[in-house]
């Protein structure tokens, strides 16, 4: 499929139910922990794949790490640490955690490791945990771009006790040696600098270790981790509340409530806080014992956003979706380094809604945008599932626009244009 057409969304008053694949954040890494740990694990839930899971599925597979699907769960046969194939090729794919967590626990466990990706994802820069493999004793040599995939990573384990972390460019790189810590037969200290050290990403990953038997202390910015305990027979993986967002959202563009099945209010994703948003604008939230329901029916117009994205910045798309319909301007502050995701991300909201008629501008580190009539025409959504995901919004509230490659939400979420066909029907 070239494009597709979103038609417009005509459902008020109705109870709209959708269920979203597994978190991705939250699934990669528990594979990472399980496939780390002395035993198996059962992940609940986690038998929901997108592209970026299959890809470090395959990856975990050629390191001889046992994976089975059993109905909704997979169930990860561990290594204690470290993997039974110490030499082998990797391609990551455009799998962001993958890329970023892999080279880690393989530095960790030691071994010789061609790692490769795709086009997309050699364009990213690696330079800052290379830099930090290297610093840690890792021999890391490019085969292309420097600091980029493909690398040659040889090493004979991380023995070092303590490492700083900057988190500016991106929070991944301090969860992927915390997560690979715990699989070490001694502590780490973890010293994070930079912006974003209290960052949602972060507390998830610190969240998740301690559920996988991995103990830390914290004081101020250092974070110690030990070797893991016990880890557990069995963890839940919780749906995808970044790709749940997208439905939530229709409860203020539409008088409509919306479902989203197994999503809970209390979820531990720093997505959370766009539920705050929509709040804020008169969204009613209900848990229920099936998932939680947003309700709109009561909103009739909605203010315009101002708000700092750092820790959700997944979100910055769908706020500048929402925008074009808002009462005022809105500006979506603190999220320059969207720049650097599966593309510039501040070029494809600013170019698409110039496109479509509504004024927006990129200063610094924040987006301009100022509500307009939307006219017709396609969104470049750049290979990005996000844009794609995130314009659909602005497409159901019109009728007017098409999304162009379709095909790359398959990355995190399979399927989503079927449920907004059947949404439209």
């Amino acid at each position: 499929m070239n494009a597709y057409r979103v038609r417009p969304l005509h459902k008020d008053g109705a109870t709209l139910s959708f269920r979203v694949p597994a978190s991705k954040s939250i699934l990669n890494r528990a594979l990472l922990l399980s496939a780390l740990s002395p035993a198996a694990v059962r992940l609940a839930g986690g038998n929901a794949l997108g592209e970026d899971t299959r890809a470090f599925l395959r990856a975990l597979g050629q390191l001889g790490i046992p994976v089975r699907a059993d109905g909704d769960d997979l169930i990860v046969t561990g290594c204690g640490g470290t993997f039974p194939v110490r030499s082998a090729t990797i391609d990551v794919q455009s799998a962001g955690t993958a890329a970023r967590f892999l080279p880690v626990a393989l530095a960790f466990s030691g071994g010789e490791f061609l790692l490769d990706a795709s086009e997309q994802m050699r364009r990213r820069p690696m330079r800052e945990e290379l830099s930090l493999l290297r610093q840690a004793g890792a021999s890391v040599e490019c085969l292309g771009k420097e600091d980029a995939f493909p690398f040659l990573l040889r090493s004979r384990g991380i023995h070092a006790r303590k490492i700083a972390v900057n988190t500016d460019a991106s929070s991944q790189y301090a969860s992927a040696f915390l997560l690979a810590a715990g699989a070490g037969s001694r502590p780490l200290s973890v010293t994070l600098t930079g912006s974003r050290t209290n960052g949602s990403y972060l507390a998830l990953t610190l969240e998740m270790l301690r559920a996988f038997g991995v103990s830390w202390e914290r004081i101020d910015d250092t974070v110690t981790v030990f070797p893991q305990t016990t880890p557990p027979a069995r963890y839940i993986v919780e749906p995808d509340l970044s790709g749940a967002c997208y439905f939530y959202a229709l409860a203020l563009l539409f008088p409509v409530r919306v479902l989203v099945q197994g999503v809970r209010e209390d979820s531990v994703q720093g997505d959370r806080k766009f539920l705050q948003l929509l709040k804020d604008r008169g969204v009613r939230f209900e848990q229920r014992e099936e998932g939680l329901l947003a309700d709109g029916t009561a909103v009739d117009s909605f203010a315009g956003f101002d708000e700092d994205m750092k820790d959700y910045s997944d979100q910055a798309l769908t706020v500048a979706a929402l925008a074009p319909f808002a009462a005022g301007p809105t500006v979506i502050r603190n999220v320059g380094h969207i720049r650097l995701q599966e593309c510039d991300r501040m070029r494809a909201v600013t170019e698409n809604l110039n496109a479509i008629g509504v004024p927006a501008r990129a200063e610094g580190d924040d987006i301009f945008i100022s509500p307009a009539p939307v006219t017709g025409g396609r969104i470049r959504t750049f290979g990005d599932h996000r844009v794609a995901m995130a314009f659909t919004l602005t497409g159901l509230k019109t009728g007017t626009l098409e999304i162009d490659d379709p095909a790359c939400c398959s990355k995190t979420f399979e399927g989503f244009f079927d449920l907004i066909s059947q949404l439209t029907e």
